[in-house]
């Protein structure tokens, strides 16, 4: 057991939810249940024309990212033992077992496969996908390896909205779709960016390769803004389905850029990557909110 086991067990429940990382899987469902309702929308579906599909999607989305969340625990506990955010996480700790933890993944892993398939074979398909990226090529392959791992990592990521679609329509070639897809995957850069700055200490002294870490500032500085141009320009992705959605994209993006153009010069590197790290929630948090609402009102009200 490792040295760092506190001195009172947690309760069961807190083991397991940070074992599976409970706070992913909520942050990933609101982007699932976003590519979601925009399928119901698009495709003309009413309210409760899809109750089973939702379910086992809902199901199926928790199974999944949780069986990755314990999969990733169990292969960092000897990196995460040495890093202060995470060397209590209960892989760590000894609080649950490495055979025990593994035994959740699996049993996670398959039972989320098989409630995505309850919905479509291209639901499942893509679930697979999401939590083999984030295993394999992310956690066992380029988290160690090299500055691009948030980008590997964010093919995973930007997984749950296809998801979510491909449970209501096996058909994700979909402007819209695709709009949210590629919108999250950029997303990631910036976000996870501002947060390697506000742990470089921890990432340096866990010889993880984040972009920071191994580049510096001024070179993360210039690829968030690279990444922040383009989440502008993918904001027209959404015009075919709604000009108010992709006027939505386009100022939330325009404002992020404008806010790293000038908090990296008014501002230190620690507080230039908090209002970086807020902000990027605010803006996963209002344009995933907007679709949803447009696509529930569009659904009830038959527009």
């Amino acid at each position: 057991m490792n040295n760092s086991v506190q001195q009172t067990r947690q309760p069961v429940t807190k083991i397991f939810a940070a074992t599976v990382k409970t706070g992913i899987i909520k942050s990933n469902l609101f982007p699932m249940f976003a590519g979601l309702t925009l399928a119901l929308y698009t495709y003309g579906y009413g309210i409760f024309d899809k109750i089973p599909e939702v379910i086992f999607a809902l199901i199926g989305s928790i199974l999944i990212i949780g069986s990755a969340g314990a999969f990733n625990n169990l292969y960092d506990r000897d990196i995460d033992s040495i890093m202060d955010r995470t060397k209590n996480r209960p892989t760590v700790t000894g609080e649950i077992s490495a055979k025990t933890a593994l035994a959740l993944a699996i049993v996670m892993g398959v039972l989320g496969i098989a409630a995505l398939a309850m919905t479509t074979p291209l639901a499942a398909l893509l679930g697979f996908l999401g939590w083999f990226f984030y295993v394999v090529p992310y956690t066992m392959w380029t988290k160690r390896r090299t500055v691009y791992n948030t980008e590997v990592g964010s093919i995973s990521g930007a997984m749950p909205p296809l998801i979510g679609w491909a449970a209501i329509h096996p058909d994700i070639t979909h402007p819209a779709i695709l709009g949210l897809f590629v919108i999250q995957v950029i997303w990631q850069m910036p976000h996870f960016y501002a947060i390697a700055i506000r742990k470089h200490d921890d990432y340096k002294a866990a010889n993880v390769p984040m972009l920071p870490v191994v580049k510096g500032i001024r070179r993360t500085y210039l690829q968030t803004n690279v990444y922040l141009v383009l989440l502008i320009l993918t904001s027209f992705l959404f015009w075919p389905l709604s000009p108010g959605l992709t006027l939505v994209a386009l100022l939330l993006s325009i404002g992020w850029l404008v806010l790293s153009i000038y908090g990296y010069k008014k501002m230190d590197p620690g507080k230039w990557a908090n209002a970086l790290f807020f902000y990027s929630l605010i803006h996963m948090t209002v344009l995933f909110s907007t679709v949803i609402i447009y696509s529930l009102v569009g659904i009830i009200f038959n527009l």
